[in-house]
């Protein structure tokens, strides 16, 4: 690719991080207004409510705000809160990624491990449900939930070990497991997932503000629904260790305690959320538009195409690679210079020993289906900036990418059969390294033909 495209491409990459930067989504959600009479209180307004309208929180009517939440946006979040309500604050904590922090003056930022948790996560996690507990009835709580909540906040069920949930977490991650499934499993061995954070912090008012990270945004699979009802159950949880068979990578205590289904999480309907307030405030689509934009202000025909993308890695990636050919062959669904964005995550089982995250599992599929097709190139792209257990955020794939693989010696079926894309990616200097985005909102997978 020639350093114009490349300049063009990253131009629309960043274009699309910049529109779900979580401080930007803060002040576009929420804001600090004089309520409508003469030296009344401030009012904290959230502007999407029930039913569209603006919900306002007095500042003045609470004893103590506390901050509390987990994720890769939990940073930038916080800190854009506190300019807000600095002077309001009582306290706060919010569970980061590694490297993913942000200057903040009250609340307190802890780094914990993703995707497997730690013990550094395990103990913030214990000080906010201690928080949390302290709340009272004129308290307010502002919750602060994005993607990778699910491995930051953990809190196992007291017969459960946190190396128990670490084992579990892994066998998930490997077998294929879909984030809806993952975070079922998780919910039902958790003390704060699935609601349980929301029984802690009643009968204090509870705002939670969320970043989505998953297809479709359903708001009980973010984050493992830490603070709204949990429509899943112990059941659902046995049925997705079944379905992928794993039971023998399960420990015994964790099958245990979901076959013992003792304390359903709460459920839909539960009076203990008429208090609980919750918003989405970014996700996959805001990126996905914002790309598209950019793109026609560049000269492309640019299109939307989903943001549902699932599946597999390696075979979304042949898919995108026919529709690269399709563009080629037939200047349809649109005609070169074209632009065509898909958001959604996907999936990968691993099966090999290599390294890699499923964006660049994607590209290297679809450069196997793209070799020989000029002025082409499929872009997989985690905007969160870290694909899998890597430093690269995802990968360049085009129709010379296979041939100058093999130049070097690489095979690109057999990096791909060893679930090795990043070490087949980084020795041809076509990775995308854009280091902590501060931000999650699933993957971009984006198409161009020139």
């Amino acid at each position: 690719m020639n350093p114009k495209k490349r300049e063009q491409v990253m131009s629309i990459i960043h274009a699309a991080l910049a529109a779900v930067d979580p401080a930007a989504a803060i002040r576009r959600s929420i804001a600090r207004i004089p309520v409508d009479v003469p030296d009344g209180p401030d009012c904290l307004q959230l502007h999407s409510g029930p039913a569209g309208c603006p919900l306002r929180f007095p500042l003045e009517g609470y004893r103590h705000i506390h901050v509390i939440g987990a994720g890769k946006a939990g940073g930038a979040m916080a800190a854009a809160l506190e300019e807000l309500l600095a002077d309001q604050l009582t306290s706060g904590i919010v569970i980061v990624k590694e490297g993913y922090t942000a200057p903040t003056r009250c609340v307190r930022l802890v780094e914990a491990s993703h995707p497997v948790p730690d013990r550094r996560g395990l103990a913030a996690t214990r000080q906010i449900m201690e928080l949390s507990r302290r709340a009272g009835p004129d308290d307010l709580v502002i919750a602060l939930i994005s993607g990778g909540a699910s491995a930051l906040f953990t809190a196992p069920v007291d017969s459960v070990t946190l190396a128990d949930l670490q084992s579990t977490t892994d066998a998930l991650l490997r077998c294929g497991a879909t984030i809806n499934e993952f975070n079922t499993v998780r919910k039902h061995l958790s003390q704060v997932k699935g609601g349980r954070l929301a029984q802690l912090v009643a009968p204090a008012t509870l705002l939670t503000l969320v970043i989505s990270d998953v297809v479709g945004s359903p708001l009980d699979i973010i984050g493992s629904g830490p603070t709204v009802p949990d429509p899943s159950t112990f059941s659902a949880a046995l049925a997705v260790i079944a379905r992928h068979q794993i039971e023998d990578q399960i420990p015994a205590s964790i099958l245990t305690h979901l076959r013992q289904a003792r304390s359903e999480t709460p459920k839909p309907g539960d009076p203990l959320f008429d208090r609980v307030h919750t918003t989405i405030i970014a996700a996959n689509e805001l990126a996905a538009s914002a790309a598209v934009d950019r793109a026609r202000q560049l000269g492309y025909n640019a299109m939307l195409l989903t943001t549902f993308l699932q599946g597999q890695a390696r075979e979304v990636g042949v898919v995108m690679a026919a529709i690269a050919q399709e563009i080629r062959h037939h200047d349809r669904p649109l005609a070169p210079p074209a632009c065509i964005v898909a958001g959604g995550e996907t999936t990968v089982t691993v099966r090999g020993a290599g390294r890699g995250g499923r964006n660049q599992e994607l590209a290297l599929a679809a450069a196997i289906h793209l070799d020989g097709l000029e002025n082409a190139a499929i872009i997989g792209l985690a905007t969160d900036g870290t694909d899998g257990p890597t430093p690269a955020a995802g990968a360049w794939a085009g129709g010379a990418t296979v041939r100058r693989g093999r130049a070097l010696g690489l095979s690109a079926t057999q990096y791909l059969a060893d679930n090795d894309a990043y070490t087949f990616f980084h020795r041809l200097d076509d990775l995308i390294v854009t280091g902590p985005t501060n931000t999650n909102v699933n993957d971009l997978a984006l198409i161009f033909v020139w």
